[in-house]
């Protein structure tokens, strides 16, 4: 099938589907996989703790793939990322002329002002933001953002706490804004990405199916268990801090939703939820000793395919689906 939507007219893309930006997982050899199997990969920034190190992976990246990928950059509060760091992420990707950067957290008109905003622009970099809600869908139209991802409770990561479900959310934002939308959450297959379409999304993103792909650097462990899982075996953990989480269901996170529970504080909890620990559990394949993020759609996860096979699969069952509902009519 041949996709035509605004996603793929925008940046010269086979299928309307972008990978989440992962923590330690998204660097330039899985990036380029992504995108040179037609989707759009993507460089998280979050890997990379000094400016050389970050234009050397985008460097890296561009050698490996002469196709478009998208970069991360996470606007939370960080142990290991300061504002700085931030700053220089935005002042890298304008310079290096990036196709388009995925923000999450705060908007980047609080962060870097709107003066960075139009920098990106001038320099052609196309700028979506992860949002939970159509009222910071609103904002981000408002500010010149170039389209928005509209991310339900179902994903991994760090949902919103307003707690929306992809199936509503989706459509909210669409009928709320004039940009393009992207749907997160729960999407892990060809009938995911049909869905979106017919709810008005121009594309979808998705991590936690990527993580099971051949092409991404995790321990075969972690790839398995994520084949034994089901929907039902993810969890929400971190509301005491006020930033809430999805993540697999693991020993780990069952200790700190413990703590959580008791009120215990951010002491205890830090401790258990450092992205090193994170970084070491999927270099090891021990996923009972950090929290893992992914979404609720690890129940649709049956294999673990290359990125482009997952790609084409995904396409033909799209059409499928779509074809069928076009002759239920």
């Amino acid at each position: 099938m041949l996709f035509k939507t605004a996603i793929t007219e925008m940046f010269g893309i086979e299928y309307p589907v972008i990978c989440g930006a992962m923590m330690w997982l998204c660097k330039p050899r899985f990036c380029a996989a992504v995108s040179n199997a037609g989707g759009m990969g993507n460089l998280t920034a979050g890997n990379y703790e000094t400016e050389e190190e970050f234009r050397a992976a985008i460097a890296e990246t561009r050698r490996l793939t002469d196709k478009p990928f998208m970069v991360n950059i996470t606007l939370l509060p960080s142990v290991r990322i300061t504002p700085e760091h931030h700053k220089m992420y935005i002042r890298v990707c304008t310079e290096e002329r990036v196709s388009g950067i995925e923000f999450s957290g705060t908007p980047v008109d609080k962060v870097a002002g709107m003066a960075a905003i139009e920098d990106l622009k001038r320099a052609g970099v196309k700028l979506f933001h992860k949002v939970g809600s159509v009222r910071h869908a609103l904002h981000a139209e408002k500010v010149g953002y170039d389209g928005i991802y509209a991310a339900g409770i179902e994903e991994g990561g760090h949902p919103l706490d307003d707690d929306v479900t992809t199936m509503v959310l989706t459509p909210r934002i669409v009928d709320s804004v004039r940009i393009p939308v992207v749907t997160v959450g729960g999407v892990a297959d060809g009938r995911a990405l049909a869905a979106a379409l017919v709810l008005g999304a121009q594309g979808v993103m998705m991590a936690s199916r990527f993580v099971a792909t051949r092409e991404c650097e995790v321990h075969e462990n972690i790839k398995q268990e994520l084949v034994r899982r089901q929907e039902n075996e993810t969890v929400i953990y971190g509301k005491s801090l006020g930033l809430q989480g999805r993540g697999l269901k693991t020993k780990v996170l069952e200790e700190v939703c413990a703590i959580e529970k008791r009120g215990g504080g951010f002491a205890e909890l830090i401790p258990l939820l450092s992205g090193q620990r994170v970084k070491e559990a999927w270099e090891t394949g021990d996923v009972d000793y950090a929290p893992l993020m992914v979404g609720q759609s690890i129940g649709f996860i049956n294999d673990i395919p290359t990125c482009r096979e997952l790609l084409e699969r995904m396409g033909r069952e799209a059409a499928a689906c779509l074809d069928r509902a076009k002759k239920s009519l």
